[in-house]
């Protein structure tokens, strides 16, 4: 498994009592949707998420053995323990999928549930756990009616699509905005004539498939991307391997925002540049009579048309903020298993980040999938006081640039500023505004359109400068830095105080997810457009 790319978690749920002469139908229904899932994502690695009960979840296994789909197996309890509830045939299909399995484990408690846990609350975690860990969930389902408390089929359909379960830390609310359930008919009763086998999309179908291509169109670029380095300890990343995930995918999203967001730059500087060249060519035109520059104008408006096209075309800015986004989320989430909390990034988020950002969401679920963190880490140097210290580096260098964009724009200002009165001047004394020019100048319609296409092409750059530092936000970055370098001062005050606890671990990763969130929200009006 690459590492950098985001694996495309297929969740299954099913009941145990399917009819032996569905078995074939709905046998080649389940491998029909894994082989157009596959295709669908031919960049992206899928995995099957799945309890291995008898019955639905056992046949799904079955097709993904076959087509080369690992396994991933979360169990409601040890396997031992587990194993009694089959027999026969079942019994080898159940310990042939667990030796086969990428990973096995039993799935913590999502809700609050009293010790010692019971068969039926230790099946409703596992279906929990299925349900929002995956980017789809497949149910072999009769369509029954959800039990909002039960641990069968119906209830992680309900769950996969509307949240219904209360998990002991954040909020499933997240849920139902971009959830979809493949629905492979399974009726149990043998009255039932319906067509087994028969397949719908449950949900929200457009957003899952938004959510799927975004996702391998991401895996296709993070190939090439640098997945090095390391946010935390080698030794951390190297003895957990959901970290060691976590830390290849944040610097393959971190170095691909990088390279769109100096592509996004390179754009809006080159419209700035082409808008400004085509000011000066029309003035050419229309006021020198050089009728050669309405060829520049044309060539300049050609050149700004394709610019947007391009943008458009490579999606350079979506790209920009959206893996970014991919990347500071990755962060925290990163931070907060090294820190040993159960906190889910995705169960803190907002609901407008949830509905803007659902394949960020759906990735975050997919990359915690495995073993829970096997210790809890002191996290003051590595994330408060290094993300302190970038906050301050970041402030002193976005101070720089926005007095570089101040004095650009300035000293743009007072050239154009000066050319008008050079031009006021010139009218008082030897043009239209004297009552008594000075002197009889040979060729002053000549000088008056040097004048007009001075002043007009540096009022254009003017403003087509502005445009361009406006559109990276500087002002707004530089209070964000400066704000959140100061609260990070006071995190590290507190934790030196009162030590590390879950409540300000969870105050942490929500505080980073709100600044995120701020960005993204103004970042996203600042689109390359032919500002002409």
């Amino acid at each position: 498994m690459d590492n950098r790319r985001i694996p495309l978690i297929v969740g299954v749920t099913g009941h145990i009592a399917l009819r032996s002469a569905d078995l074939p139908a709905l046998r080649a229904s389940v491998s029909a949707e894994l082989t157009r899932l596959k295709e669908c994502c031919p960049n992206t690695q899928i995995f099957m998420l799945t309890s291995l009960a008898a019955g639905g979840d056992l046949l799904c296994a079955d097709a993904a053995r076959e087509l080369g789909i690992p396994i991933l197996a979360a169990l409601p309890m040890a396997p031992e323990v587990y194993r009694r509830d089959f027999e026969g045939a079942d019994a080898e299909r159940f310990d042939g999928h667990c030796a086969e399995a990428e990973w096995v484990g039993v799935v913590p408690p999502v809700e609050a549930v009293p010790e010692p846990c019971s068969r039926a609350d230790c099946f409703r975690q596992a279906g929990i756990y299925v349900a929002t860990h995956s980017h789809v969930l497949m149910a072999l389902w009769d369509g029954g009616p959800p039990d909002a408390h039960s641990c069968g089929t119906s209830a992680a359909v309900d769950i996969a699509l509307r949240g219904s379960y209360r998990p002991q830390t954040g909020s499933p609310v997240h849920k139902g905005t971009a959830e979809a359930v493949i629905h492979i008919l399974a009726p149990r009763e043998a009255s039932d004539t319906r067509t087994a086998g028969t397949v719908r999309v449950l949900g929200n179908e457009a957003a899952l498939e938004d959510i799927l291509n975004r996702m391998d169109a991401f895996n296709r670029l993070a190939v090439g991307a640098d997945g090095g380095g390391t946010l935390l300890p080698e030794e951390a990343c190297g003895e957990d391997p959901v970290l060691g995930r976590m830390n290849a995918l944040y610097h393959a999203a971190s170095s691909l925002s990088h390279s769109f967001a100096a592509k996004y730059r390179r754009i809006l500087a080159l419209l700035a540049a082409a808008s400004t060249l085509l000011t000066f060519a029309f003035l050419m035109y229309d006021e020198a009579g050089a009728i050669g520059m309405i060829l520049v104008c044309g060539a300049m408006l050609s050149a700004a048309l394709l610019l947007n096209r391009y943008a458009a075309r490579s999606d350079c800015h979506c790209r920009y903020i959206e893996y970014r986004a991919l990347a500071e989320w990755l962060r925290v989430q990163a931070y907060l298993r090294y820190a040993g909390s159960p906190l889910q990034v995705t169960a803190l988020l907002t609901w407008t980040q949830s509905l803007e950002t659902g394949w960020i969401a759906a990735a975050l679920r997919a990359t915690t999938v495995g073993p829970e963190p096997k210790r809890a880490h002191d996290i003051l140097r590595c994330w408060v006081d290094v993300q302190r210290e970038y906050h301050q580096r970041a402030s002193r260098r976005t101070s720089v640039s926005v007095g570089r964009s101040d004095r650009v724009v300035r000293v743009a200002f007072i050239v154009s500023a000066s050319l008008y009165v050079v031009a006021l001047v010139f009218e008082g004394l030897f043009g239209g505004l004297a009552p008594r020019p000075l002197a009889a100048l040979g060729n002053i319609e000549g000088y008056r359109t040097l004048l007009k296409v001075a002043l007009g092409t540096l009022s254009a750059a003017t403003i087509f400068i502005a445009n361009y530092y406006g559109k990276q936000s500087l002002p707004r970055k530089l209070s964000d830095h400066g704000k959140m370098a100061a609260f990070y001062a006071r995190i590290s005050e507190m934790l030196e105080e009162y030590g590390q606890s879950e409540a300000l671990l969870e105050r942490l990763a929500r505080e980073e997810l709100i600044e995120n969130g701020n960005w993204l929200s103004y970042q996203r009006d600042n689109t390359p457009d032919i500002s002409l």
